[in-house]
């Protein structure tokens, strides 16, 4: 922090950092305010005035600049935080792994040659490099997560409503929401309360978690088994129990065509590029997009019915009781081993397995490193409105891993 009025950020390390931006914003200042002195690398999906905002993409590229910031935006910039520029992401979102075939793949520090995660991949890496200080991103199935764990960050993902995401591009308006990730634990709940149409309220912190035994462990790498592990070693010294528990809502996520939401609505959303430009989005991301045309309104309307009932159930079970999970099974995979289509499509399945369940019970997640093993993260996620007392188990949990 400073008590100087305004401080100029240092863009040129953030130009020396392609692909991590898309673009670095001019003479970047940070103001006075809560935030003074902190820096942000932005997710190419929001709005910045006077910027065009591509999302990743080349077909937005040539738009008219954003005559507005997004809220989110606005509201870090009024804190008094420096935008350092638009951070590089995966086409329109559309996948849990940051690849990027128009503007390069942001990799991770923590490992050679291995991706940083995505869908906020550049703004993860820009994070753990010491670029900035927060990423601003979006979490539609653990796009802030996912590289949370494989850059060595804290990533949340709130409850979406409690967020606006006005002058945010959207995926998936039914399970999209806004992520922050930062290097430091208590750096999250400052930039949350501004964030938020009301601060976060004092709550106490959730004295069980449960570990389920019939979802989310299987496949799991053992260098991640081994630390998650170790984290569930640290919630117990802290006093949390933890309980091991086969639990049907998870037989009833994983029945769950989870992939329709965006499929479905990611077409709502850019149907006229889809169209129109099909031959300049990246093929994987059209292949995706192009799953829709196989869902009945039927079938989708029977698919929002299902999500509406697990969302009911674990307002009851998870309420006071978090789940805790490896944040993805496993470590940060080479980019090189990603050239396949196939070990593409089973490699971003697993990433966003995990994370994907607190998208779906329209809860609210983080994830937090652990440092043994870089690459590695414990999430920990509960039921909707419940984030205060999430974020109060993470900050007491974080100083023990």
């Amino acid at each position: 922090m400073t008590d100087t009025p305004q401080t100029r950020l240092d863009a040129a390390r953030a130009r020396a950092k392609a692909p991590d931006f898309t673009r670095v914003f001019d003479d970047p200042v940070s103001g006075d305010g809560p935030l003074s002195g902190l820096s942000v690398a932005v997710k190419d999906l929001f709005d910045v005035k006077g910027q065009v905002t591509p999302a990743g993409t080349r077909v937005r590229a040539e738009d008219a600049p954003a005559t507005e910031d997004a809220t989110a935006v606005a509201r870090l910039r009024a804190a008094g935080a420096g935008l350092i520029g638009h951070a590089n992401m995966t086409e329109l979102a559309y996948s849990g792994l940051g690849l990027n075939p128009h503007y390069g793949t942001p990799l991770t520090p923590l490992r050679e040659g291995c991706i940083a995660g995505g869908s906020t991949s550049g703004g993860a890496s820009a994070v753990a490099r010491g670029v900035a200080d927060i990423a601003l991103g979006t979490d539609t199935g653990g796009s802030a997560r996912i590289p949370a764990a494989f850059c060595g960050l804290y990533g949340v993902k709130p409850t979406a409503s409690s967020i606006s995401r006005a002058g945010a591009v959207p995926l998936s308006h039914s399970l999209d929401s806004v992520g922050v990730m930062t290097r430091d634990i208590g750096l999250l709940r400052p930039v949350l309360n501004v964030l938020r149409d009301t601060p976060l309220p004092a709550a106490p912190m959730p004295r069980a978690v449960v570990v389920p035994q019939n979802f989310g462990l299987d496949d799991v790498e053992p260098e991640v088994m081994a630390a998650f592990e170790t984290g569930l070693t640290a919630l117990a010294a802290a006093g949390v129990a933890v309980r091991r528990l086969s639990l049907d809502i998870f037989e009833r996520y994983r029945a769950l065509p989870v992939w329709q939401f965006s499929a479905v609505e990611s077409r709502a959303h850019h149907g006229a590029h889809y169209d129109s430009a099909r031959d300049r989005l990246d093929p994987r991301v059209a292949s995706r997009m192009a799953r829709a045309d196989g869902v009945s309104a039927i079938d989708f309307a029977r698919t929002l019915a299902a999500r509406d009932a697990l969302i009911a159930e674990a307002e009851r079970l998870f309420s006071d009781t978090p789940v805790v999970l490896p944040t993805v099974a496993l470590l940060p995979p080479r980019l090189a081993a990603l050239e396949d289509d196939a070990a593409y499509d089973r490699t971003n399945l697993l990433a966003l397995r995990n994370t994907s369940f607190g998208n779906l019970i329209d809860g609210c997640s983080v994830s937090l490193p652990l440092t043994d093993t870089p690459g590695a993260g414990l999430m920990l996620t509960a039921a909707r409105g419940r984030d205060a007392a999430l974020l109060t188990l993470a900050e007491t949990l974080a100083g023990r891993l």
